[in-house]
């Protein structure tokens, strides 16, 4: 059989299927974005908040009422320093080491699935044009009719072959936003989880250095109030 007019044939199917095809990807894509969505909102934070009370605990003593407070947290950089201190008893090198896994942790888990956004991102708009060559080369087999219809389902043809390129940037375009937007809030959110680490860490040895000199931390003092602005 000749490839090439069995590819024509295959064509005569038109874009209705691709147009399917594209409903089915955009429903995955918007699942996605709900489900990551959901999960980076229940995991922001307010870590200047919370190192200033790590600060005051370690000065304390009150380690132990600080991993209580927060030991159901979702908050990714909260999580990953009470993984330190779980681990302070052992040295600064243990801290940092369980640390250093708990982020490789929560970053697998935060990346879950924003392959998704990429791939419908990258590859969605060819899908689309895909199904308008088909559209397309189904309505010059039309044209080859020699009926009162042909123009018109011609033209039908050519308009719903054109509606698929269309659709395939309607569902890659908010793919690549989406996609865009969740890989900044995993950079941001492991910023924020290296800056609790590093607090930790420098906790750690400081209470170290400390307890060697037979000495205790200070208390951190309050940052001074801004000076009122004068009119």
């Amino acid at each position: 059989m000749d490839l090439s007019k069995a590819f024509v044939d295959f064509a005569q199917l038109g874009a209705e299927w691709v147009l399917w095809l594209l409903i089915v990807l955009s429903v995955i894509s918007i699942g996605v974005m709900i489900d990551r969505f959901l999960w980076f909102r229940a995991r922001d934070t307010d870590t200047d908040a919370f190192n200033r009370e790590l600060r005051g605990a370690f000065a304390r003593d009150e380690i132990d009422r600080v991993v209580g407070k927060y030991k159901d947290d979702p908050a990714v950089p909260i999580q990953v320093a009470l993984r330190g201190l779980a681990e302070r008893q052992h040295g600064a090198e243990a801290v940092a080491e369980a640390m250093h896994g708990e982020r490789a942790r929560w970053r697998r888990t935060a990346d879950k699935n924003l392959i998704v956004l990429g791939t419908l991102g990258n590859n969605v708009p060819f899908i689309g044009l895909f199904g308008t060559v088909l559209g397309v080369m189904s309505a010059f087999v039309e044209l080859t009719l020699k009926d009162a219809e042909a123009e018109k389902r011609t033209l039908e043809t050519i308009a719903e072959a054109l509606s698929a390129t269309a659709f395939g940037l309607f569902v890659a375009i908010p793919a690549v936003i989406a996609f865009n937007f969740f890989t900044r809030k995993i950079k941001v959110m492991m910023g924020g989880a290296d800056e609790c680490a590093h607090q930790v860490l420098s906790l750690v040895h400081a209470e170290t250095h400390a307890r060697a000199q037979g000495k205790t931390l200070e208390e951190p003092k309050p940052a001074p109030a801004p000076a009122p602005v004068r009119e």
